[in-house]
């Protein structure tokens, strides 16, 4: 069992890595190609049906580039097709989702101050949530508000809002954040292989049967890829939102997801703006440091806390291991300088990650943590600070394997 406890940690590091390298090319593409349609110029001299091109320079060579708005008037030779980048960061993304929230829901999905549900009811509710995102915003889009994409985000943001809301209402704060990351990464994954891929097939079909292709279906595609486009950053900010407590664990966390959204638009909106050889609206960085510094206040708004928290029956089991007092004596010596409410390590305000082991219960809920990070390892405490000697790690370990046999 605990040497299944390793091999999952480093399948969940695998799978992150995997993530995060799919993920940088993906939206490196996206990214790039939005900058380069909006940079494109209208030239005397162009072939039949090219809307604009782009000279650029990189890597020592020079880059001629043109574009066709509809398509070119035969087929080429060679067609490079970009949309393995977009469907390998979701399912990457997915398997980590199951790694570490389905397979661990006890620990980092569920919390029973906040739903009581069993792990498979979490999971459907889990799975849901993403179907029905990509439900909700693909008719709207099909509807009238397609007609207008600054009303179209405008309709789209407060869903956002609630869903960042009712995310808190069902799962951990944690699995709250990286759930509204999905389900924006669902939809933009879901417009490459539901609208973008099949459109372009379409006029690729055409081509090759001679007829004329529908531009309709280019400008489609180009409104969804636009929409990617906006809804990336937020996206990145959610996925990473895992490694800060202040983010997802406070009591206005959904507030916080909310103006990540606005504060990701900004963003993009500058560069998108610039790109588009517009001028350089530096008002939107001013807007967005100011949200962000809206974001640090919320974020330091004390917790309401309800209701007793419940303990899991793997807590009770590690509790009452004849190994227990002994831990607790480690820990608290060893690592509760810093995992406190009230941190005495010069330096700290708040327990790093959230974790605070001041009472049983929590060590024993955050056993894994501490045999994985303290016991099979030496990455706590950083630098052994707090001189834990090698016999108390082997406590550590000797607590966690035989109460997990």
């Amino acid at each position: 069992m605990y040497e299944f406890a390793i091999f999952w940690d480093w399948l969940s590091f695998g799978v992150r890595w995997l993530h995060v390298v799919t993920a940088i090319a993906w939206i490196g593409s996206s990214f790039y190609f939005i900058a380069l349609d909006l940079g494109l110029v209208r030239r005397d001299g162009m072939p039949e049906g090219a809307h604009g091109e782009e000279w650029q320079v990189h890597g020592g060579g020079f880059y001629h580039i043109q574009k066709y708005l509809v398509a070119p008037a035969r087929m080429p030779e060679h067609l490079t097709w970009f949309k393995w980048e977009s469907y390998a960061t979701w399912l990457s993304g997915f398997a980590l989702l199951a790694i570490v929230y389905y397979a661990g829901a006890d620990l980092y999905l569920i919390d029973r101050n906040v739903l009581d549900v069993s792990q498979p009811v979490a999971i459907l509710i889990s799975l849901a949530s993403l179907a029905l995102g990509w439900v909700i915003y693909d008719l709207l889009c099909r509807s009238r508000l397609s007609d207008n994409d600054t009303l179209l985000m405008l309709v789209l943001f407060p869903i956002l809002v609630a869903m960042a809301w009712g995310y808190t209402q069902l799962f951990t704060g944690r699995a709250a954040f990286l759930h509204l990351g999905a389900f924006t990464a669902t939809i933009m994954s879901a417009n490459v292989f539901l609208i973008i891929i099949p459109n372009q097939k379409i006029v690729v079909a055409d081509l090759i049967a001679g007829r004329k292709p529908d531009p309709k279906y280019g400008k489609i595609a180009k409104t969804r890829s636009l929409h990617n486009n906006y809804l990336t950053l937020p996206v990145v900010f959610l996925m990473l939102s895992n490694h800060y407590p202040l983010a997802f664990a406070t009591e206005f966390n959904w507030v916080i997801a909310a103006l990540i959204f606005i504060i990701g638009v900004l963003i993009r909106h500058y560069f998108n703006t610039m790109h588009a050889r517009k001028g350089k609206p530096h008002w939107t960085w001013a807007a967005a440091g100011i949200l962000f510094i809206a974001i640090m206040w919320l974020s330091t708004v004390p917790k309401v806390l309800t209701g007793e928290a419940r303990v899991s029956s793997t807590a009770e089991t590690l509790m009452a291991s004849a190994h227990f007092p002994a831990v607790r004596d480690t820990v608290m010596g060893r690592c509760a300088m810093c995992h406190t409410a009230e941190p005495a390590w010069e330096g700290l305000t708040f327990a790093p990650k959230g974790v605070t082991l001041d009472a049983d219960v929590q060590i024993a809920e955050h056993a894994r943590e501490i045999y994985l990070q303290a016991g099979r390892s030496h990455a706590m405490p950083p630098g052994n600070v707090s001189a834990m000697t090698a016999d108390e790690r082997a406590l550590l370990v000797a607590w966690f394997e035989e109460a997990r046999r």
